[in-house]
C-alpha cells in the first residue's frame, strides 16, 4: 500500500513539474515578429501576484520601442498601484537563429529569448529590492501575441525553484 501511495505521490510531483514547450505554439498565429510588434510606442497593464494568487500590486508602464541597426530596444517605465516609479531598458540583439540576445541593467545575465508561432519565452535572474538590499528571483517569462497589436504576457516568479508568485500584463500597440 505504501508502495502505491508513493508511487501516486511520486507521479504527482513530476507531472507538476513538466513545463511548456514552446515548439507546442509553431503554428499559432498571429505570427509573432519582435521587430514588428516592439516597435513605436506600447501601452502595459499588469498585477503581480504572490503565490496564493492575492494580487499584491499593479502597474502601468509605457514602452518606448525601436530599432537601430537590427538591435531592439524596450525602453520601459512603470508607475505603480502605490506610486513607485521604475525604469528598466531592454537591449535585443539578433543571435542569427531566429533567438535574440536580451539583456537589462537588473537582469543579472544575458538571457536568450525565443520565438515560435505566437509566443515568445525567456528565462531570466532578475534583481529585485529586499529589505536593505536586494534578491535575485528567477522569472519565467512567457508571451502570446493575441492580435496583431495585443499582447498579453505571463511571468512565474520563483526562488530555488519555488513559487513566489506571478505578472500578468496586456501590452497593446498604442
Amino acid at each position: 500500500m505504501y508502495k502505491l501511495l508513493f508511487a501516486l505521490f511520486t507521479a504527482a510531483v513530476l507531472s507538476g513539474c513538466a513545463s511548456q514547450s514552446l515548439v507546442q505554439y509553431q503554428e499559432q498565429t498571429p505570427e509573432f515578429i519582435p521587430e514588428q510588434f516592439f516597435n513605436g510606442p506600447l501601452k502595459a497593464y499588469g498585477m503581480v501576484t504572490n503565490r496564493s494568487g492575492e494580487v499584491t500590486r499593479r502597474f502601468v508602464a509605457d514602452i518606448d520601442a525601436y530599432w537601430v541597426d537590427g538591435v531592439g530596444t524596450l525602453d520601459e517605465f512603470f508607475v505603480w498601484s502605490d506610486g513607485e516609479e521604475q525604469t528598466r531598458v531592454w537591449t535585443l540583439t539578433p543571435n542569427g537563429d531566429g533567438s535574440y540576445a536580451a539583456v537589462a541593467g537588473d537582469v543579472v545575465e544575458p538571457t536568450t529569448m525565443r520565438v515560435a508561432g505566437n509566443a515568445l519565452q525567456m528565462k531570466y535572474q532578475l534583481m529585485l529590492p529586499f529589505g536593505d538590499g536586494e534578491i535575485a528571483v528567477t522569472m519565467d517569462d512567457w508571451m502570446y501575441l493575441i492580435t496583431e497589436d495585443t499582447l498579453i504576457n505571463r511571468t512565474n516568479i520563483s526562488k530555488f525553484g519555488f513559487n513566489l508568485g506571478e505578472v500578468i500584463l496586456t501590452i497593446q500597440q498604442q
